[in-house]
């Protein structure tokens, strides 16, 4: 930001500020097509091509997705935008979806996200007359455990050690260690709070075929 004013300050000073702006200006619509193609690439095809290590540096150093050491991106994954931060020992199993176009998706570290998940920040307002966007944040925190075809929706946190069930629907809170089931998720039980494992799961082409 600094580096940006002191760039904006000189521009003005040699009297090129204006012209600065219409380059920008006349640039945006190339930014957007590149941008939107990236994630084009890897969706259509990247996510499909058998090496974690070569997804993993295209989803960080091309599309800019700040990704942990020691985490799985399986095959077939979808992103939308790069408002996603994954920390640590995490797995995102094949075709999960992670929507962090506006509002920001946070996944901590030994997170374990079955198949088929979907995590979607943001949503429409219902009684909107122009059908309005709405985002809120996500944290999925430490040890959580998300399964098959499950869902999260905007504003949701996922607290340590929880467990949302496959296929179930979470619309508000999910307390630290409860265990939850159903449209929408609520809390059937209590998890172990002697959670002390490391997630490192990297099977050849997404088999776990042994």
């Amino acid at each position: 930001m600094k580096n940006r004013e002191k760039i904006k300050r000189f521009l003005k000073t040699i009297g090129l500020l204006s012209l600065a702006h219409w380059i920008l200006k006349l640039l945006a619509p190339v930014k957007k097509f590149f941008c939107a193609f990236s994630f084009y690439f890897y969706n259509s095809f990247l996510t499909k091509f058998p090496s974690y290590t070569l997804r993993t540096f295209y989803l960080r150093k091309i599309i800019g997705i700040s990704i942990g050491k020691n985490t799985s991106i399986h095959m077939g994954c979808f992103f939308a935008g790069k408002n996603i931060v994954i920390g640590n020992n995490n797995v995102i199993a094949r075709n999960c979806y992670l929507d962090g176009r506006v509002g920001l998706i946070t996944i901590m570290n030994n997170v374990s996200i079955a198949p088929d998940t979907c995590i979607i920040s943001l949503t429409h307002v219902v009684n909107s007359p122009t059908f309005e966007t709405i985002a809120k944040d996500i944290i999925i925190q430490d040890y959580a455990w998300i399964g098959t075809r499950a869902m999260i929706l905007p504003g949701v946190t996922v607290g340590k050690g929880a467990v949302l069930g496959a296929g179930a629907i979470a619309t508000k809170e999910l307390l630290p260690y409860s265990i939850n089931v159903g449209n929408p998720a609520k809390e059937i039980g209590k998890r172990s709070e002697d959670l002390h494992y490391t997630l490192n799961y990297f099977p050849y082409f997404n088999s776990d075929i042994q």
